[in-house]
């Protein structure tokens, strides 16, 4: 599969023109109302498809499948660039959703061009759950298309692919098809609460904040003697950044979007330094193990990001705002000086409730479109790798505009990859005050 012109009706928007662009996103708003009908003409089912059959992909099929707004959805195709990953999927969700599964061979797709098939299986929804690579060519796909989407968070892993995530979205738009962003964060009950009192300046005015990702990390597959190199690292696609965009990008993405929605801005410009002193050896790819990075807003607030994939650490996942008047940890509550704890009641997990938001909408023809914030979230992590890899200060403007695209010339299981290994099995990874990052 030869990748499609990489520059075609990508645009290099300014960091004012994207504020304009999200504003109502950072808001937590939507964009415009629906007018296409959520069911194919004639059809009292909404169709479905999934196209990448992985952890993610699985629970997200579930998750729409069960959603409480309408028992009217159906998975009617699928789509992997593995078939035993496919196989696999499909039983674990004909497990948990059979009467709502009908997948037969005939639509099922495999390979780097699987999710053609899967959109053009007459569909009126898919989800988008393959790595976040590729991510930007199936949005874009599926717009062109005319399909209602939901796609995994990140929407992008490089600032070529941010553009054409926007410029997609700009004809989802004009199309009123629905576009949900699977930053679950913003659909969990006591977060959103939280925020909203932050919002309303239940702190005063917000001196600093701070965005923790610190874990041990994710998984690890193994080399396998038969595996080409493109099979290799499509298996193992957390560690390659055409694939994943360095944990930064692909997990911390929602503790950023979280501080942002917060602040409700996107930053200014970066500053920030990592590394990979733990997890070094073939098989962790070329990502780092830690990231931190101080960004800036152009108010002059600094927001200050951690996160780490090192075993026996201090772990902590969260979102804090600091103001005149106490803090408000999104997960956790709001503090007060003098006062006791606002908290609010943890409801349904978030993974749960982005699914029945989109289809409640969809029924209702209520505006559903959150690809702007999926793409400010993104944009964001993408800045802090960028600032991180190079050891410098990186303008958001200067990140957007990036032509640096991280994809292959040539997607295909005897291609080559991006990235080789060395002689000793190890890959290359950037170096600070080395690495051109953008």
């Amino acid at each position: 599969m030869q990748i499609p012109d990489r520059n075609h009706d990508q645009q290099k928007p300014s960091r004012r023109e994207f504020l304009k662009r999200s504003a109502a996103a950072l808001g937590g708003g939507a964009g415009l109302a629906l007018a296409r009908g959520a069911h194919a003409a004639g059809s009292d089912v909404i169709r479905m498809a999934l196209i990448g059959c992985g952890g993610r992909g699985t629970g997200a099929a579930v998750q729409a499948l069960q959603n409480k707004a309408t028992k009217g959805v159906r998975l009617v195709a699928m789509a992997d660039a593995f078939g035993d990953r496919l196989e696999g999927s499909l039983r674990r969700i004909e497990a948990a959703q059979k009467d709502r599964v009908d997948v037969p061979p005939q639509r099922r797709f495999t390979g780097f061009d699987c999710h053609r098939g899967a959109i053009d299986a007459g569909v009126d929804m898919v989800l988008l759950c393959t790595p976040p690579g590729f991510r930007p060519m199936q949005f874009e796909a599926a717009v062109k298309a005319g399909k209602h989407v939901f796609m995994e968070k990140p929407v992008a892993v490089d600032s070529p692919g941010v553009r054409k995530v926007l410029a997609a979205n700009e004809q989802a738009k004009r199309r009123k098809l629905a576009v949900a962003v699977g930053l679950n964060i913003r659909h969990t009950s006591h977060v959103v609460e939280a925020v909203k009192r932050v919002q309303e300046g239940v702190l005063g005015p917000i001196h600093f904040l701070r965005a923790y990702c610190n874990n041990a990390g994710v998984w690890v597959r193994r080399r396998q003697p038969d595996q080409t190199e493109m099979q290799y690292q499509m298996r193992n696609w957390y560690y390659f950044n055409w694939l994943c965009g360095d944990h930064i990008v692909e997990q911390h993405v929602h503790l950023l979007d979280l501080v942002n929605w917060m602040k409700g801005a996107v930053p200014l410009r970066a500053n920030g330094m990592g590394g990979r002193q733990v997890r070094v050896g073939p098989d962790y790819g070329e990502i780092f193990d830690h990231h931190f990075v101080e960004f800036e807003y152009a108010d002059g607030t600094r927001m200050f990001s951690q996160c780490r994939h090192i075993p026996g650490c201090w772990n902590c996942g969260a979102g804090i705002a600091h103001g005149t008047q106490g803090y408000a940890d999104a997960t956790h509550g709001i503090h007060l000086a003098g006062k006791e704890p606002i908290r609010f009641p943890r409801g349904e997990d978030g993974h749960q409730v982005e699914h029945d938001d989109l289809f409640a909408a969809l029924l209702a023809g209520r505006p559903y479109n959150e690809g702007d914030y999926g793409a400010t979230a993104t944009m964001t992590a993408i800045l802090g790798r960028m600032a991180t890899y190079s050891g410098k200060v990186l303008t958001w403007d200067e990140a957007l505009r990036s032509d640096m695209d991280l994809m292959p010339e040539k997607l295909a299981w005897d291609a080559p990859a991006p990235v080789q290994p060395g002689p000793d099995g190890l890959y290359p990874c950037a170096v600070p005050g080395t690495t051109k990052a953008w």
